[in-house]
């Protein structure tokens, strides 16, 4: 079975060698890497790993922080490999059918940023209607997000009152950026975490930022 485990680690030579190390040594592999911020002489890390069977992921936790400084920020399954080109294919296929380009943002932006699910929605007189939605996004027609409309891509407090409950009893970390327009916002789950990074923000907001210019108002 395959996991996705976040790392915060020193970003100094050698410390990523000997977590794959660690893991190595209780028969874990590494399938893929993602850097996912560089700050202060730490590192953050997405490493993509496949646990042999009857194995609890628990076991990564242990490993990786038998070597100093290493934290585990989660670990939750994952299929498949981490992939740093799909923001180049995602772009591509919605401009080649931007008709249909909010659906196609929406279902791609999760597999991008390693989340649970995308909602992209309006503001409406009755609080925020549904546009768009991934196939795992909750199945809301409006909610009422007291926040908008948003000026810049930010992180949203999933304890606010106006989140819904299932979201807060799953711990769902939340994040949110203008799609064109502060009125048009795509919003981005991950149930359970990890919290979302500044460099993740960022990237969200950029890639917002190119999708926007093809789509039709």
């Amino acid at each position: 079975m395959s996991f996705l485990i976040r790392v915060q680690l020193p970003d100094s030579p050698g410390t990523l060698g000997a977590v794959a190390t660690a893991l190595g040594a209780i028969g874990a592999d590494i399938l893929s890497v993602d850097v996912v911020e560089r700050a202060g002489g730490v590192a953050i890390d997405d490493l993509v790993i496949e646990l042999p069977g009857g194995r609890l992921p628990d076991v990564l936790i242990t490993a990786a922080e038998s070597i100093p400084g290493v934290e585990v920020d989660a670990v939750r399954p994952y299929a498949g490999v981490l992939d740093t080109h799909r923001e180049l294919e995602l772009v591509e296929d919605v401009a080649a059918d931007p008709a249909d380009g909010l659906a196609i943002l929406a279902e791609g932006v999760p597999k991008i940023v390693r989340a649970g699910w995308a909602l992209i929605v309006a503001a409406s007189g009755d609080g925020a209607t549904r546009l768009a939605a991934s196939t795992a996004a909750p199945d809301l027609r409006t909610i009422d997000l007291p926040w908008m409309p948003l000026a810049r891509a930010t992180v949203l407090d999933g304890e606010e009152s106006w989140v819904p409950a299932t979201w807060r009893e799953l711990g769902t970390e939340l994040a949110a950026t203008p799609l064109g327009k502060p009125e048009r916002v795509m919003l981005v789950g991950r149930p359970g975490g990890p919290m979302f990074r500044a460099a993740e923000v960022a990237r969200l907001a950029h890639l917002a930022g190119i999708v926007a210019v093809v789509l039709p108002d």
